[in-house]
């Protein structure tokens, strides 16, 4: 009997790798062929999760739900015309300065580079920095392509964009009405033991995590944005939002961020660039430090490791999209596992965050 069950085991953990991983692959697959209206429908759904806690607080001021994500939404479009007003043209004008200056200061890094190559023949030490210089001229030349190519297909590109985020929105409006009654109309299928904890922990899950990612980056573009105004940074507003917007990778996305910045005004001013390096660090201290553990720190966290792994398999099958929603994915299934393990279906924690602590503790 012993026997029987040992090879039973073992049976099952060995099988268990490969329709994993076939598993993973037809998702790919799947994700691939499907890909737009996917992501249209999945970002429609994370803005659902996030106006639903304005929709609830209306909702207590005596208006019924109809009227409440009504206003919701006149406000959340609002929002979005003065920023399409304000903001998007100034971010436009800067991304396409930044992209036209980047030739030129990749010429002036390859001059650097040169110059400091002199320096050290002229002290006898064996460097030789001409394979840099060539790939630093071949980048150069890619630019140049990918920005002629680019040009033509950027009116294309922003009626896409504008016509993908109407299409957004209208859906967000929908699901705000009717998402949970085709939700738990699809939960039914499934035994009560599976659905509870899954619904509790898809909700907890990415309303936690992508209402504290958000503060979090708006925390380092509203802290950034001045302090490399001081500083007379280049693109100081570009380069705050894009540190900012990478902090929606959790774990490494605001060290991305922040060296992508750094390398970027590197090729220009390499004082400027550590200044740059040393501000952006101390902001991201000060938040996982101080503003992190406020958010997160009553949530369970998964382990690093795991997270590594589900950003990798999200980026893998699904792009940068994939290294967005992959970890609170990953939280809602280990949240839904846990609980079905205990037989606790209504006491589902969150578990999508990463494991900060407080320093008060």
């Amino acid at each position: 009997m012993r026997r029987s069950a040992s090879l039973k085991r073992v049976l099952i953990y060995g099988l268990s790798g490969p329709l994993i991983a076939l598993n993973i692959w037809l998702l790919s697959v799947f994700f691939q062929y499907f890909q737009h209206p996917i992501s249209i429908l999945s970002i429609a759904a994370i803005l659902a999760f996030l106006l639903n806690y304005a929709v609830k607080f209306f909702e207590r001021a005596l208006i019924t739900r109809t009227q409440a994500v009504i206003v919701v939404l006149l406000a959340t479009l609002t929002i979005l015309v003065i920023l399409g007003v304000t903001l998007v043209p100034m971010l436009i004008d800067q991304t396409i300065q930044l992209l036209n200056k980047i030739p030129d200061w990749l010429t002036a890094s390859q001059t650097n580079l040169e110059q400091f190559e002199a320096l050290a023949k002229q002290r006898r030490l064996p460097i030789d920095l001409r394979v840099v210089s060539n790939q630093i001229n071949a980048n150069i030349q890619n630019l140049v392509q990918q920005l002629a190519s680019g040009a033509v297909g950027f009116a294309g590109t922003l009626l896409s964009g504008l016509l993908d985020l109407v299409l957004i929105v209208v859906l967000a409006f929908y699901m705000l009405l009717y998402g949970e009654r085709v939700w738990y109309g699809l939960v039914n299928l499934l035994p009560s033991s599976i659905g509870d904890p899954l619904t509790t922990s898809l909700r907890l899950n990415f309303q936690n995590f992508f209402l504290s990612q958000l503060l979090l980056g708006l925390f380092m573009i509203v802290t950034l944005t001045p302090i490399f105004l001081i500083i007379k940074v280049p693109f100081a507003l570009l380069f705050a939002i894009l540190i900012g917007i990478s902090e929606l990778i959790p774990f490494i996305g605001a060290s991305l961020g922040i060296g992508l910045v750094t390398i970027l005004v590197l090729l220009q001013n390499w004082w400027l660039a550590v200044q740059v390096a040393l501000a952006a660090i101390v902001m991201q201290q000060l938040k996982d430090n101080l503003l992190a553990p406020r958010l997160l720190g009553n949530f369970i966290g998964l382990n690093p490791i795991w997270i590594f792994v589900a950003i990798l398999m999200g980026y893998d099958i699904a792009g940068l999209f994939g290294t967005v929603v992959a970890v609170p994915i990953a939280g809602t299934i280990k949240g839904t596992f846990d609980a079905i393990k205990s037989g606790k279906s209504a006491e589902v924690g969150s578990t999508v965050t990463i494991p900060y602590k407080s320093p008060l503790d």
